[in-house]
């Protein structure tokens, strides 16, 4: 909105104002003069009540916090005891004139004593109601009040982060440890730098655990049961070459008929893989019908690579 937009907004503010300050003026008035007010008592009434909802109203544009709250509350209640004013002085038409008694605001006696009690008591309310707003906005400082919110704003930020801290150290120190993931590959590398065991031999018992690894997978040591783990197999067999491998398929199948010679004949009798077993068989069965194809090392590679591979993976 521009400048000439915002003027004009005042002045029909303003002129909304003063014509409902004088429409209230006249009931208020009236209701002065039947409590007992004289006529410049009853001329100066409405500025007590009214005019403390105007000064509230700048207040409450002023002030900040709580001292603000305090200022819509003195708002709120002189609005709500003025609209209750200016209804009794709608309901009873003898308040419009002399004739009507003084003191006499209801002719239920209960409802008469508490509108007398409203209306003699605001003069005093505007009295305290009006000083105490007009102090808090002379020692109202907006920098200060900033800072202030600034400040409260920072200590509820820091206390939420040592809550989250503590929160999270707890859940730290409330949680069981278990062994990680690195666990069994430190095992395997350990037994993959043993000495490895001569070909066709089987251990008797499996080579001890360090007590560090048994800690730190959290299980007692196992019990030797004199046979070899597959692990162990799986390692011994990488130890050997392709070649030394073919030179002991060839003398151990010396004597085999082509109906014996199978990929898991090979397989248990070397101790090798599946998938290296077979391409054993096919070398052989290519030597004795006179098609050797030599492995070349990209399929030594691979064949190490999946003999490497967990069963079930492809």
């Amino acid at each position: 909105m521009n400048r000439l937009g915002r003027i004009i907004l005042v002045v029909g503010l303003v002129a909304v104002v003063l014509m409902a300050f004088r429409v209230s003026w006249n009931a208020l008035s009236d209701v002065a003069g039947a409590i007992g007010a004289d006529s410049t008592a009853a001329l100066l009434y409405p500025i007590v009540v009214d005019g403390l909802m105007a000064l509230a109203l700048v207040a409450t544009l002023v002030l900040t916090g709580t001292d603000r709250k305090f200022a819509l509350r003195v708002l709120a209640t002189y609005t709500i005891a003025s609209l209750l004013l200016n209804y009794v002085h709608g309901l009873i038409p003898a308040l419009h004139s002399t004739s009507t008694q003084w003191g006499r605001l209801a002719d239920w006696d209960p409802a008469n004593w508490a509108l007398v009690l409203l209306a003699t008591s605001l003069p005093v309310g505007s009295i305290y109601f009006g000083s105490d707003l007009v102090a808090k906005v002379l020692h109202h400082n907006p920098e200060s009040a900033e800072s202030a919110e600034a400040a409260s704003a920072q200590s509820v930020s820091r206390q939420a982060d040592e809550q989250a801290a503590r929160s999270r150290s707890d859940q730290a120190a409330s949680a069981p440890e278990h062994p990680t993931e690195s666990t069994p590959v430190k095992v395997a590398e350990a037994l993959v730098t043993r000495p490895t065991v001569a070909d066709g031999s089987v251990p008797a018992t499996r080579p001890p655990r360090s007590a560090a690894a048994a800690e730190s997978t959290g299980a007692a040591p196992r019990r030797a049961t004199g046979r070899v783990p597959a692990t162990a197999k799986s390692i011994a067999d990488r130890t050997r070459t392709d070649a030394e491998v073919l030179d002991e398929a060839r003398r151990l199948t010396a004597d085999w008929s082509d109906d014996r010679l199978s990929a898991e004949r090979l397989r248990s009798a070397l101790r090798i893989g599946q998938n290296r077993a077979r391409a054993l068989r096919d070398q052989l069965q290519a030597e004795r019908t006179g098609q050797a194809e030599p492995l070349d090392e990209a399929t030594s590679e691979r064949q190490r690579e999946l003999d490497a591979a967990p069963v079930g993976t492809t």
